[in-house]
């Protein structure tokens, strides 16, 4: 078989030394600063933004304008009429709040907010409930 490297393979025994480079920069030991600051001469002093902390910057609240902003509108519930309408056809159908809530793919917590009036209406769970019990929920939705 046919050697891939042409001529004697020799290997270099002799040591690579490698060497960085340093930047030049001035004593930056405790001393020499205290020394330059003894006799007068130029330091500067760079803080760098957020050294140290292992804080999250947090965003700076005024409570008084906190206080002074209006409240936010509290959201539409379900109305009487449509849960009244959900738990009827529910009832005709002969189902339970959990076999309503298995067909229409929510949880059963979801279908008891909805009859007691306490659910933020979502437009796609009436559409299931609709299909499911075939009794118009949408558009009925008050306050």
């Amino acid at each position: 078989m046919p050697s891939r490297y042409p001529g004697a393979l020799t290997q270099d025994w002799e040591p690579v030394v490698l060497h960085k480079n340093r930047t030049k920069v001035q004593d930056r030991d405790k001393k020499a600063v205290n020394q330059a600051l003894r006799t007068g001469a130029a330091v500067q002093t760079v803080k760098k933004a957020e050294a140290g902390s292992n804080k999250k910057a947090a965003p700076v609240v005024n409570a008084k304008k906190l206080d002074e902003a209006a409240e936010p509108a509290p959201l539409d519930r379900v109305s009487t009429e449509v849960k009244q309408l959900i738990q009827k056809a529910r009832l005709e159908k002969k189902m339970s709040q959990a076999e309503l809530a298995k067909q229409i793919n929510e949880r059963p917590q979801v279908v008891q907010e909805y009859e007691n009036g306490k659910a933020v209406p979502n437009q796609a769970v009436l559409a299931k409930m609709e299909r499911v019990l075939g009794v118009k929920l949408r558009g009925k939705i008050g306050k």
